[in-house]
C-alpha cells in the first residue's frame, strides 16, 4: 500500500513551501530518516527525512513549485508497489485533491471575505511575507489579482499591484511622478493611527523606475534569484527604505584581554565544554551586559509603543554558500559563556547542514554579525527587523597603539584591535544611548573576566 509524504508543518506562521530538490528518483530506494527532499520556507531551508524506508513510487511535486502546508508531494511503498499505476516522471505540479489537505490552520488577513472554496482558501492563505506586505500597505487581497496556484497572490503580484499605485486606501490621494530634477513625493497609503509594525506612519517608498540591467549585444550569463535571496532582497530594502531611520556608530575596541583569557583557558574549556572557544561568546556575553544595561536597544516598535523585550534572544549572522541566515541563541542572559559557545557551535553547524526548524531563526531581538572572519575591518549592517539595532565585528587584528600606565605615562605598543560598528533605529534610540550602549561592551571585552578567573 502507497503512504503519502505531505509537505511538513515547519512552524505555526508557515503556510506554503518551495521544493528545493530531490534526493531520490523514482523507483530508488530510501531508508527512515534519511533526507528524501529539500524544501525551502519563508523562514528558513531545511532537509526533511522519509517517514519510512521503501520505494519511492511518484514525485507528485516537482522542484520549485511551492504548494500548501498538507499537500502530497510524493508516495513511497515497497518495491512489489513499483510501477502499479505510479508516475514515472515528477508531475508539473500537486493535484488539485492534496492541495485541499491542510495539516494546520492559517491566520490570513482580516477581511471581508467569505468565500470558503478552495480558490478563496489559497488567495488568503498567502505567504507571511505577502501579508504583511498587505497590512503595511492597507491592501485587502482579494483585490489583489493572483497568479499562484488557484488564484493564490504571490510576493509578484502584490508587488505589481503596488507598483501600479493600487495601495492606497479608496479616496486617498495619489502623489504625482515626479518631473526630471524634482524629489519624489510620498503619498498617505493607509491609516497612520492603525499599527504597522514599525514602518513610518503615512508614508511609503515610491516604486523605483526599472533600469535594464544589461544591453542588447552584451555578454551576460542570467540566473534566477533563489528563494532565500529573494527573501533576504526584500527584507533588506524594507528595513533600510521603508521602516527604521538606519544611524551608525563605530567603536575601536582592544581585544587583547579576551585574546589573553582565550589562549590561557582556551584547552580546559574545550575539555570541560566539548566545543571550540572563539572570540564570539566573550562578545555576546559583552553584548548581554549592554543590553540589560539598555533595554530600549533590545525593544521593538508597534505602530506609536515601544515594546520592551524581557528576554534577550541573540541572532547570529550566518554566512552560507546559498544565502545568509540568522539563528537565534534564545534567553542568552541566562547562559554562561559555555553554555553561549554551545549553543553557537551548534546553531552554525545545523545552519550550514539545512537542520535548523524555523523557531531556531525567530524571536531574535538583537542581531550580531561577523565579517571580520572575511577580513573585514568593520561593516554598517541593515538591521534585522522587527528589531532596532544591529552590531558589526570586524576583523581582530594586531596594530600599534598608546597606551597609558597607571602612573599616566603613554607608551607604544602592538595590541590586539577591533572596529565594532553599530546600525541602529534613530526613531527610539537616540545617539547618546547607542554610544552609552557601545561603551559598555567596550569596558567588559578590555577589562571583563568573564567568569574565567
Amino acid at each position: 500500500m502507497a503512504f503519502d509524504v505531505v509537505m511538513p508543518q515547519m512552524g505555526e506562521s508557515i503556510a506554503e513551501a518551495t521544493i528545493l530538490k530531490w534526493h531520490r528518483k523514482v523507483g530508488e530506494q530510501i531508508g527512515k530518516d534519511e533526507t528524501l527532499y529539500e524544501i525551502s520556507t519563508d523562514k528558513v531551508d531545511a532537509e526533511i527525512p522519509s517517514p519510512i524506508q521503501g520505494v519511492l513510487l511518484e514525485i507528485l511535486v516537482d522542484v520549485n513549485i511551492t504548494v500548501p502546508v498538507g499537500s502530497v508531494v510524493a508516495r513511497l511503498g515497497d518495491a512489489s508497489e513499483f510501477g502499479k499505476g505510479a508516475a514515472t516522471a515528477p508531475a508539473a505540479t500537486a493535484p488539485i485533491s492534496a492541495l485541499t489537505s491542510l495539516a494546520a490552520p492559517v491566520h490570513p488577513m482580516s477581511t471581508e471575505d467569505d468565500d470558503n472554496s478552495l480558490e478563496g482558501r489559497l488567495r488568503t492563505m498567502s505567504s507571511p511575507l505577502v501579508r504583511e506586505m498587505a497590512k503595511q500597505h492597507n491592501v485587502d487581497l482579494t483585490r489583489v489579482p493572483g497568479t499562484g496556484q488557484q488564484g493564490r497572490v504571490t510576493k509578484e503580484d502584490m508587488e505589481a499591484f503596488l507598483a501600479k499605485g493600487a495601495s492606497a486606501p479608496v479616496g486617498a490621494s495619489q502623489a504625482p511622478a515626479p518631473t526630471s530634477g524634482d524629489m519624489p513625493r510620498m503619498a498617505p497609503t493607509h491609516d497612520p493611527s492603525a499599527p504597522t509594525m514599525g514602518a513610518v506612519p503615512g508614508l511609503a517608498v515610491p516604486p523605483i523606475a526599472h533600469v535594464p540591467a544589461f544591453g542588447a549585444g552584451e555578454r551576460v550569463k542570467v540566473e534566477p534569484m533563489t528563494r532565500m535571496r529573494k527573501l533576504i532582497a526584500e527584507n533588506m530594502v524594507n528595513s533600510k527604505l521603508r521602516v527604521s531611520p538606519h544611524v551608525y556608530t563605530v567603536f575601536e575596541i582592544d581585544m587583547s584581554n579576551v585574546a589573553r583569557l582565550r589562549a590561557k583557558h582556551r584547552k580546559a574549556f574545550e575539555e570541560s565544554y566539548g566545543t571550540k572557544l572563539s572570540f564570539m561568546p566573550f562578545i555576546m556575553k559583552a553584548v548581554i551586559k549592554g543590553l540589560q544595561a539598555f533595554p530600549v536597544v533590545n525593544a521593538s516598535v508597534d505602530g506609536d509603543n515601544i515594546v520592551y523585550k524581557q528576554d534577550i534572544n541573540l541572532g547570529i549572522a550566518v554566512s552560507l554558500d546559498w544565502g545568509l541566515i540568522v539563528p537565534v541563541v534564545k534567553h542568552a542572559d541566562s547562559l554562561n559563556l559555555g553554555g553561549l559557545a554551545r549553543s553557537l557551535n551548534d546553531l552554525a553547524d545545523r545552519a550550514r547542514s539545512k537542520k535548523l526548524v524555523p523557531d531556531e531563526i525567530s524571536g531574535g531581538t538583537f542581531t550580531i554579525t561577523n565579517p571580520g572572519v572575511f577580513g573585514d575591518i568593520f561593516g554598517l549592517p541593515i538591521i534585522n527587523q522587527p528589531q532596532v539595532a544591529i552590531q558589526s565585528i570586524g576583523g581582530i587584528v594586531k596594530r600599534p597603539v598608546v597606551v597609558t600606565d597607571a602612573n599616566g605615562s603613554d607608551a607604544i605598543a602592538i595590541r590586539q584591535m577591533m572596529y565594532s560598528g553599530l546600525s541602529f533605529d534613530h526613531r527610539i534610540v537616540d545617539g547618546a544611548v547607542a554610544d552609552q550602549f557601545m561603551s559598555v561592551i567596550k569596558k567588559e571585552l578590555e577589562t571583563g573576566a568573564f567568569g574565567l578567573e
